[in-house]
């Protein structure tokens, strides 16, 4: 039957396929919640459970391995960290024991109280490890209540994946020839969807509702850019979209050929091409993928990973590993982006009713100056073993900065005194990512040594749309004009204060947008470590007078989908 429906979700990995649908249909473990007479042998049972499931997890990390790489693999050494945490199954232990209830309610209850929390975290990455810990909580449940998963050799080559959600180890035992996969739920840095760019699956998530009119066997082109998912498409349209399959798959081999030669446009201007990571595990991808430097090491990883603040020694050992990995080319370094209405579970934090509105990132960090101190000092011993730089985040007038640069100093000055050995220069900068600081760009660049524009928050707080918020999806865009004029205006305050600006949100990764981001006068791009061929590529082929002009037309628009019907011209 030919429909030609369109559906719309979230490109999540870039590409197009064309396939036959087949359900991914989850069990969903059913269990009462009762009480028990002996809670010990209740706690037998999930010691039982941790054990099958740290089994099954180690073989999916070493298929995972094979397939992906250490670094995507490396996703399940959170997993079994997760099992062996005291804070997630000691907690579950110690309630089965106090409350006297059945093991798969209290499974349930503190995986979901875990999931809530992380998912409250302002960082959007950090968010996603919400998804980590409800696929752990999901396995337990399922041996707990001796029901089986889907069973992943039902998937025939050329199959598109279609589920309400998946999760890294669904992923990860995708069989060979997978054509895409679409979901109901999901977010672009979802564990998911960076292995469905890692295996070069096209992928398109957060469908919503729409996604139930899709059945098994229908034909789907799915465009992991757009969004985009034609169902039943006409002939003419799939023969179209072959065409273009044949041509990007022609691009992607060109710009892995070149990933690692610098990225120039055609007319000599150098634009610097980093890779944003959130742990040590990303490193090796990222220099393999072509990344000159890093554009964002978020920090956070050091202490939801921790069951107690991480100590200067231990932060140190993290920041010098990742310098001496990039020496001698740049790495930034974000500090702590924390906070919320949940906090960590061995933090005594207020709750707030918007969180991205309160007290996180360096309003936290003003509020908890030991804390602050202790990552500044850890930066600054390690600032010898390469070349870094120190970017604040949330940041959104001087004072903030003056603030943070006096700490700084001061921490600089306990260290010299201590007889401890700083990098004499250090360069300082700030996240643009609130509508503020950009619109004062002008006052903030004379007071830093270079900016970088975090488009997803800034998305989020200029559109007044919730990034995780599938309802008003449609509405956040990076490329609405808004936007892109909040980015010129940096660029020409960057400019005239002789500094560097960069951009390490995810529209820097779009390569659709690159030339509108090149002649929006960028000088840097950070993303993802699979975006950084292609995007390498789309540079050399700039013209930057062509970027210039197309990018003023983008600012001329009125809605996001004008300006990337410009872009892709």
């Amino acid at each position: 039957m030919q429909t030609d429906q369109l559906l719309k979700g979230i490109g999540a990995a870039p590409g197009l396929a064309i396939g036959r649908a087949v359900w991914w249909r989850k069990e969903r473990p059913e269990f009462t919640i009762h009480t028990v007479e002996d809670p010990e042998r209740e706690v037998a049972r999930l010691k039982q459970a941790i054990e099958q499931a740290q089994e099954q997890i180690s073989r999916l990390r070493e298929t995972a391995a094979e397939r992906m790489g250490e670094s995507e693999a490396a996703v399940f050494d959170a997993h079994l960290a997760f099992l062996s945490d005291p804070a997630y199954t000691g907690e579950m232990e110690r309630r089965i024991r106090d409350e006297a209830k059945n093991a798969e309610a209290i499974c349930a209850a503190v995986t979901q109280e875990m999931s809530d929390m992380l998912a409250a975290l302002p960082d959007e990455y950090m968010q996603a490890r919400a998804d980590d810990i409800r696929d752990v909580g999901d396995r337990l449940l399922l041996i707990l209540t001796g029901r089986q998963p889907f069973d992943p050799s039902l998937l025939e080559p050329g199959s598109v994946v279609v589920a309400e959600e998946l999760t890294p180890s669904d992923t990860a035992q995708f069989p060979q020839g997978i054509a895409g996969m679409i979901t109901a739920r999901g977010s672009k840095t979802a564990h998911a969807a960076i292995m469905a760019r890692t295996l070069g699956i096209p992928a398109v998530l957060g469908l919503g509702k729409a996604l139930d009119q899709i059945q098994d066997g229908d034909t789907l082109i799915l465009d992991g850019t757009t969004g985009d998912v034609t169902r039943n498409p006409n002939p003419q349209a799939e023969q179209a979209a072959r065409e273009e399959m044949r041509r990007q798959r022609e691009r992607r081999e060109r710009a892995l050929a070149a990933a690692k030669e610098d990225a120039r446009t055609a007319d000599g201007k150098r634009v610097q091409v980093f890779a944003n990571i959130g742990s040590l595990n990303d490193i090796e991808l990222a220099l393999q993928s072509g990344a000159e430097g890093v554009g964002l090491f978020r920090t956070e990883f050091l202490y939801l990973e921790n069951d107690h603040w991480p100590t200067e020694e231990e932060q140190y050992e993290a920041y010098r590993r990742v310098l001496e990995a990039f020496n001698p080319n740049p790495v930034i370094i974000r500090t702590l982006d924390i906070g919320g209405d949940k906090d960590l579970p061995y933090a005594e934090l207020p709750k707030e009713e918007n969180p991205f509105l309160g007290h996180r990132a360096i309003r936290f960090c003003f509020s908890h100056p030991e804390i602050f101190k202790t990552q500044l000092r850890a930066l600054l011993r390690a600032s010898v073993h390469g070349t870094l730089w120190i970017m604040f985040p949330m940041i959104e007038n001087v004072s903030e900065i003056r603030q943070a640069k006096e700490l700084l100093a001061e921490c600089r000055a306990e260290l010299v005194k201590e007889g401890v050995q700083v990098a004499e220069k250090i360069p300082v900068g700030i996240m643009i990512e609130v509508p503020a600081a950009a619109v004062t760009a002008d006052l903030l660049a004379p007071e830093v040594d270079f900016m970088s524009i975090g488009t997803n928050d800034l998305t989020q707080y200029t559109l007044a749309a919730d990034r995780g918020n599938e309802q008003v999806a449609h509405l956040y865009d990076a490329a609405h004009p808004a936007v892109l004029r909040l980015v010129r205006q940096t660029c020409l305050a960057g400019k005239k204060a002789g500094i560097p600006v960069g951009m390490c949100g995810e529209l820097a990764g779009d390569a659709n947008m690159t030339e509108i981001l090149v002649g929006l006068g960028l000088d840097e791009l950070s993303m993802s470590a699979g975006a950084i061929p292609e995007v390498k590529e789309r540079i050399r082929s700039v013209q930057t007078n062509a970027a210039e002009a197309k990018s003023e037309r983008a600012l001329a628009q009125s809605d996001p989908d004008a300006v990337r019907r410009i872009a892709q011209e």
